[in-house]
């Protein structure tokens, strides 16, 4: 167990200050004191000339060190770099892909990075009241405990002629390829409304379709809609779950020319770009909503600012650049018009 160290008192400075003019030893004074006699002895040393120890002097002393030894937080309200930071997680931007952008952006400028720990504790640091409630609600809010990753029965109606996501190919896995997609829906209140998310595995891009019910024709409809302007070698294959609305997956794999897989019963973690793109759509469409109110052009402004966050795995690059630089590729040609 570490061992809890305090500071001589005042009290004990005085009594110090008392034994030394009555020429007493370090061992006394620290028997005195029930003290370790190193302590006493550093106290002492302290002071050339022992017979010049006084309380007041030594206590100011003290102090003194105590000052010194308090770092200055790097991270302070007032400061550029807090004014930075607030700024960007008040746009939604998590406290990683802040860190990892300020270190991407000033790779040899110290004073200009932050790690995301220190973000976090800056935010939390804050006196109660609307700005710090305003901040830390701006953070990705995520469940309070994890379930565990289990498979379990599925209970729906199973889909016809599905292709398992073990019949994959090898390049889908490892994301050495772009043009593997993954898909899902975002239902709204009483599952009555969705919006269609589609994410590309390799840049992590985000494509968000407007649809009109949440059944299987308007899932086929609005994936053949955003994917349709994606040029063919940008548009492979599709993992998605096993979700009812992807029962004609045979007419979207002809329209498309694209190989749809289906992932395990109640394993997202198959899906997690995805999934985890899911997520932060949440913090702009909450669940309980109608989805069916918002138009095309306000989920493109949603899949955009999404597209501009730099992400841990790009190595903060954000998906918008990387998905820039695929589709310049000479063998990458598309007629996609991106954040559209």
């Amino acid at each position: 167990m570490r061992k809890q160290y305090n500071h001589l008192s005042i009290e004990e400075r005085a009594v110090i200050m008392t034994e030394l003019e009555r020429k007493s030893s370090i061992r006394k004074i620290s028997i005195l004191l029930a003290r370790s006699a190193s302590t006493i002895s550093r106290e002492i040393k302290r002071f050339p000339d022992p017979s010049n120890y006084h309380v007041r002097t030594a206590s100011q002393a003290a102090n003194g060190r105590k000052q010194r030894s308090v770092r200055t937080r790097k991270l302070a309200p007032g400061t550029v770099l807090w004014q930075i930071v607030k700024t960007l997680i008040r746009v939604g931007w998590s406290p990683e892909q802040i860190a990892g952008r300020l270190k991407r952006m000033n790779p040899d400028d110290l004073s200009k990075q932050v790690s995301h720990e220190t973000i976090y504790a800056a935010l939390y640091a804050l006196p109660k009241g609307e700005r710090r409630k305003e901040l830390i609600e701006s953070l990705r809010q995520g469940k309070q405990n994890r379930g565990p990753r289990r498979r379990g029965n599925d209970r729906r109606g199973q889909i016809p002629n599905m292709a398992s996501i073990h019949d994959r190919p090898a390049e889908v896995e490892d994301r050495p390829v772009p043009g593997h997609w993954e898909g899902d829906l975002i239902k709204g209140a009483r599952n009555q409304s969705a919006i269609g998310t589609l994410v590309e595995r390799q840049s992590r891009y985000l494509l968000m379709a407007r649809m009109d019910g949440a059944d299987a024709h308007s899932t086929l409809q609005a994936f053949s809609r955003r994917l349709r302007p994606v040029a063919r070698g940008l548009r492979k294959t599709m993992t998605y779950d096993r979700g009812k609305e992807m029962t004609i997956h045979e007419e979207l794999a002809k329209i498309l020319k694209i190989q749809v897989y289906f992932a395990d019963p109640y394993s997202p973690w198959q899906r997690g770009g995805n999934e985890n793109t899911n997520g932060w759509i949440r913090q702009h469409l909450p669940k309980g909503i109608d989805l069916s109110e918002f138009s095309q052009t306000h989920l493109n402004q949603i899949a955009m600012s999404l597209n501009t966050r730099p992400r841990k795995c790009l190595d903060f690059q954000t998906p918008l650049e990387v998905y820039e630089k695929i589709v310049s590729e000479p063998q990458n040609p598309s007629t996609v018009a991106l954040g559209t």
